[in-house]
């Protein structure tokens, strides 16, 4: 078992801003601090993204803390172009991520500590960032007959680009970005595609400035507080009306129908019609654009999960347990939420570890003064 202070877990966006700002305050890497990534290279979720996803199409990309992403080819995969960045990022500031390393669990130690368990071997943490996210934890929902279906199913997670749909007849579920995005790529190449979402999806037209981002933050955040799961941050914001959204909107791409009841051995069926006056469609292929959960499930010996699902997060420590502080989640899921998230995160276990720092030295001087007496 080794003592560490601060156990970084995933290198991401949010746990490279925690690890700069852990450096920046006089923590060393080894020393002070270690971060593990599970991913085989640097780049976090993004090294994962489908290639036709160009760093062009990126929405929002926000740099990291002390070092700007210039001079980037918007023609070239976002995997290619962001994960460089986060390599560079790592040597630049001497990060020393270890990879690929898994966390199984994280539970009680000894002394007040954490006992986090990898596959590595075991670290006995003062505190832990985890800044996990969830692309590791693809949210598939069920359906009756979802087991009998002939043919593909598959999750964004797992998109290969629009050219393994050609001729195919896809059905999209999902009305968030990446549904769209889908969508609007496969049906330039299939013979026929069917876009289906629980609620109708919400366009946001005209600019969308702090004040309307300080509000979909503030939505996303107070659920957080009351203990339950976090929503994406685009199902309240809406999806931008932008020129490739309006240009599918006219050719009939994003004719959207409500949710099927059922999926049959060839296709999806609605028990009413509701699926724009057909009963069922035939498919060759699903794909499920239904986003993601918090990567959580190695803090579960902590039972930090409140009745309603979620961990209750006050800023970024977690209500239950000090010693945690997620980041990247829920209201800090954005690119720039994360880079905050990792400095508030570090400012409160600096804090943390001073105040143990402190109360340790007093032990120590009342355990010398009472042996000095005697």
């Amino acid at each position: 078992m080794r003592d560490i202070d601060v156990v970084v877990v995933g290198a991401g966006q949010a746990g490279l801003s925690a690890a700069y700002h852990l450096r920046r305050t006089g923590h060393l890497p080894e020393r002070d601090f270690v971060v593990l990534d599970h991913a085989p290279e640097p780049g976090g979720a993004w090294q994962f993204r489908w290639p036709s996803l160009t760093y062009g199409r990126v929405h929002g990309m926000h740099a990291l803390p002390g070092m700007e992403l210039t001079g980037a080819d918007a023609g070239r995969p976002s995997s290619e172009v962001i994960g460089g960045y986060f390599a560079r990022y790592e040597a630049a500031f001497d990060l020393r991520v270890h990879r690929p390393v898994d966390v199984a669990a994280v539970r009680e130690g000894d002394g007040g500590r954490l006992r986090v368990e990898t596959s590595e071997g075991v670290y006995a943490a003062r505190a832990l960032i985890n800044a996990t996210g969830t692309w590791d934890r693809p949210f598939w929902p069920r359906y009756p007959g979802q087991g009998a279906f002939r043919g593909r199913q598959l999750h964004t997670a797992d998109y290969p680009g629009p050219e393994a749909f050609a001729g195919l007849r896809v059905v999209v579920v999902g009305g968030g970005a990446s549904g769209t995005q889908h969508l609007m790529e496969i049906a330039d190449v299939a013979a026929e595609t069917v876009w289906v979402t629980r609620r109708a999806p919400v366009f946001r037209e005209g600019p969308f400035g702090e004040a309307e981002g300080r509000a979909a933050v503030a939505a996303v955040e107070e659920r957080v507080r009351r203990g339950l799961p976090p929503r994406s941050v685009v199902s309240v914001t809406g999806l931008p009306l932008n020129d490739a959204i309006r240009d599918a909107l006219a050719r009939g791409v994003l004719d959207r129908r409500p949710m099927f009841d059922r999926i049959t051995p060839t296709g999806v069926a609605w028990d009413d019609g509701a699926g724009g006056g057909a009963l069922s469609v035939d498919a060759d292929v699903i794909l499920w654009a239904t986003g993601f959960r918090a990567a959580v499930g190695h803090l579960a010996p902590l039972r930090l999960r409140e009745p309603g699902g979620g961990i209750r997060v006050d800023g970024t420590r977690a209500v239950r347990d000090e010693r945690v502080h997620l980041v990247g989640y829920g209201p800090s899921a954005s690119t720039i939420g994360a880079n905050r998230a990792g400095r508030a995160a570090v400012r409160e276990v600096r804090r943390l570890l001073d105040r143990e720092r402190a109360a340790g030295a007093a032990g120590t001087a009342g355990a010398a003064r009472v042996s000095a007496a005697g």
